[in-house]
């Protein structure tokens, strides 16, 4: 079990080392601004959520029975010192969980609330009227509510899947991207499509574990909107 933990904090550390390398080295291969710029604003949306399991669920077999529509929203910082990439980072709200259905048995749903704190490379290029833009990087999380075994399927209630979670704590990788619409006097305004992936996993995964893997993954649509708390123009 301790070498299990070892390996895990190992592989965490190499991830997030990784991915920060990669951010830095975009970042600092841009021109950069004589003034850095500052944003602060928020953003919000509707989120679509499962969790990978391995072995697999017999009652996830479809699309309908696997995904759950959910909310997300949050804070969102960005500083950018380079001419098209900056960091961004987000206090999120994230509602995410799964579902099964079994049309002899009925249904059961899962619904997990977590607080979530990405860290982000932010690209962006195009125009003073519309840009495109790219959000990259990982983020980490924490349970604060497990709200299972709701439903009817009770049947199988000491099924591995319906226990409480293992791990309340969650880390894993966030891409998105968009359009983002500025606007002289109102900030502005973002609308971006995300995938969050985690790596964590809900439950434990050692050699004598049901599971090898439980990861969440999310599918979002959100609006947004920063304004500059402190920008010069070149």
């Amino acid at each position: 079990m301790k070498d299990e933990r070892t390996k895990v904090k190992g592989i965490l550390i190499l991830f997030f080392l990784t991915i920060f390398n990669f951010q830095f080295s975009i970042c600092t291969a841009q021109p950069r601004l004589r003034t850095p710029e500052y944003y602060l604003g928020f953003h919000g949306g509707v989120s679509m959520s499962t969790v990978n399991f391995y072995p697999t669920v017999k009652n996830m077999s479809s699309f309908k029975d696997g995904w759950r529509l959910g909310g997300n929203g949050g804070l969102v910082f960005r500083y950018a010192g380079h001419k098209y990439c900056g960091l961004q980072v987000e206090l999120n709200y994230l509602h995410r969980g799964w579902g099964e259905h079994n049309d002899t048995i009925g249904t059961y749903t899962r619904s997990l609330h977590y607080i979530e704190i990405p860290m982000l490379m932010h690209l962006n290029f195009g125009s003073d009227k519309c840009r495109w833009f790219m959000n990259l990087g990982p983020q980490i999380g924490y349970c604060i509510k497990d709200e299972g075994n709701h439903g009817t399927l009770v049947n199988d209630a000491d099924a591995a899947e319906y226990q409480s979670l293992d791990k309340p704590f969650d880390w894993g990788i966030l891409v998105g991207t968009g359009i983002l619409i500025p606007s002289k006097k109102a900030g502005t305004y973002h609308l971006e499509i995300r995938f969050d992936y985690s790596f964590g996993g809900l439950y434990n995964n050692n050699l004598t574990d049901h599971f090898r893997a439980a990861c969440p993954m999310d599918l979002s649509v959100n609006l947004g909107w920063v304004m500059p708390v402190r920008r010069k123009r070149n």
